[in-house]
């Protein structure tokens, strides 16, 4: 291929100087000519990608092509039920949502009933008139020693930090929280302006790195976090553990992105790289989380305060929830994240390949508070793929109070899942800080799309729940679920995850399967759990 570039380019040369002899007009053709040339070169001369060397120029279409696929694929080739993470069906029933248009369907479901993993809802013979149905449910999150409790969405945003995403999309998250009455998470980036401005209810999430409310050295700062945590926005107070999209996996915030603005807000120093560590140095045991727990509900002015994780190793949250009766301090909250959720960036390793799913880790969240005597006082929220009342409906059932939803509100601003969120690039303006991308995201069209997506998707919860019979959230349970388990089995989640007796963890005997991660762990600690999980 080099011979014959080698040659191609000789006698293009020549011959373009041959014909612009006689017909000046014929140099013109240099113009396309020299650049190709100069480009074939360029890949022959350069030795790290052995493709471009061996056949240059044509070898650089293999990138082109690989730029082109995603697009290709999702515009042309993909079925309306086979696209990842989100497929077409389910982005389009956001898109309509958003934009308050015609979200039936005609002609039948697209989806094979008979596959394994389909799931439906058991509905009632006798159903409930819409009228006769709460269409705005709202839950009220605070234990006994929360002096502020904050009566929340069944549905809200879920943590993203700005940074993450640009400030046009934060201010529309926030301003579409703010026009239906729902909460938004900060993420573990800090409580920037642009989540305050608009005015809509906060949930402020405090990572690892404790951006906000942090010393020089990363440690936690306690007079910076009350100030921050009694300002009227911030309704809530979340301690993320870990994500499902990359659990035990911290991160490093460059020197070249730390801005004057992000060291303000995140109360770094600007121009040094800033190290989110996989681990909290503020606490390092059930026992001085629950500790930490109570240290901030009463610095904030007794608001709600919760932790979210990934479940990996029960023994560690089982060491958590006997803390919790040793202590008597437990958190409002505990906002349960599952294995599929999504991230702007992680190792293909743990977003494929760590954390347990959400439905596996909701029900022995909720099991878990249940046998130990301990749900009636918190909580909780369920966060990982939630894009539909279908999902309300079942992760309710399952165990939970409310969801959380992340990317389904990112598609409600107008991301086209372009799957380039870890590249600066987006093409909408929602994951990126490019200036000239960002100025295409209109804050005021969009945070009305928020919320429309917001007030369709409970309208949706709320019918089918009235179709079950059930006129409130708190009366769905596990039985009201069927899934497809193989081709000739079917089974309720009550089936799947039998429930247990109220204080069935709390003395022997316990119930079976939970007898070891019982027995291995301990309030004092987490590294029992390491050892014999």
């Amino acid at each position: 291929m080099k011979k014959a570039f080698t040659i191609f380019s000789i006698l293009g040369i020549f011959g373009i100087a041959v014909l612009g002899y006689f017909s000046h007009k014929a140099l013109w053709a240099y113009v396309f000519v020299l650049p190709i040339v100069l480009i074939g070169v360029m890949d022959m001369l350069q030795t790290k990608q052995s493709l471009k060397h061996n056949f240059p120029v044509v070898g650089r279409m293999r990138w082109w092509a690989e730029w082109m696929r995603p697009k290709v694929y999702q515009y042309f080739i993909e079925s309306d039920t086979d696209g990842a993470p989100y497929n077409r069906l389910s982005r389009n029933v956001i898109y309509q949502r958003a934009k308050k248009v015609n979200d039936t369907t005609p002609f039948g479901t697209q989806l094979n009933v008979y596959e394994t993993g389909y799931e439906w809802l058991n509905h009632s013979i006798s159903p409930l008139p819409h009228d006769k149905v709460d269409h705005s449910p709202r839950v009220l999150v605070g234990g006994p020693d929360c002096k502020q409790p904050y009566s929340a969405s069944i549905l809200n945003v879920s943590a993203m930090s700005y940074g993450s995403l640009s400030k046009n999309a934060i201010m529309a998250l926030n301003g579409g929280a703010k026009i239906d009455g729902f909460a938004h998470n900060t993420g573990e980036g800090g409580l920037s302006p642009y989540h305050l401005s608009p005015g809509g209810d906060i949930i402020w999430q405090i990572g690892t790195g404790y951006f906000g409310c942090r010393n020089q050295d990363g440690s936690f700062n306690y007079d910076s976090f009350a100030e921050r945590a009694v300002l009227p926005n911030v309704k809530m107070i979340e301690i993320k553990l870990s994500q499902g999209a990359k659990p035990g996996h911290g991160g490093i915030l460059p020197a070249a992105k730390v801005t004057d603005e992000i060291a303000k807000i995140r109360l770094v120093e600007k121009g040094k790289d800033v190290l989110s560590p996989p681990y909290h140095t503020a606490f390092n045991s059930p026992m001085g989380l629950l500790e930490f727990v109570k240290k901030l509900r009463d610095l904030s002015g007794g608001k709600p305060v919760g932790f979210k994780l990934c479940i990996g190793q029960k023994s560690q949250f089982i060491a958590i929830c006997k803390a919790m009766v040793r202590t008597g301090i437990m958190p409002d909250f505990i906002t349960v994240d599952g294995g599929e959720g999504g991230t702007g960036a992680a190792p293909l390793e743990f977003s494929n390949s760590v954390g347990m799913p959400l439905r596996d880790g909701l029900a022995f969240v909720y099991d878990s508070l249940h046998g130990f005597g301990l749900k009636k006082h918190i909580k909780i929220i369920a966060s990982g793929k939630v894009h539909t009342g279908f999902d309300l409906v079942k992760n309710i059932a399952l165990g939970a109070d409310m969801c959380n939803s992340a990317r389904a509100m990112m598609l409600a601003l107008g991301c086209i899942q372009a799957l380039e969120c870890n590249h600066n690039t987006c093409p909408t303006g929602v994951a990126t800080q490019n200036p000239s991308l960002t100025k295409g995201l209109n804050v005021d069209d969009k945070k009305v799309r928020v919320a429309n997506y917001h007030h369709e998707t409970i309208k949706a919860a709320v019918e089918l729940m009235a179709a079950a019979g059930i006129d409130h959230p708190d009366k769905l349970h596990r039985s009201h679920i069927y899934r497809r388990v193989s081709a000739n089995l079917i089974q309720t989640y009550a089936e799947m995850y039998p429930y247990l007796l109220r204080g069935s963890l709390l003395e022997p005997p316990f119930p079976q399967g939970w007898e070891l991660n019982i027995m291995h762990s301990h309030p004092e600690t987490f590294d029992h759990a390491i050892k014999y999980a």
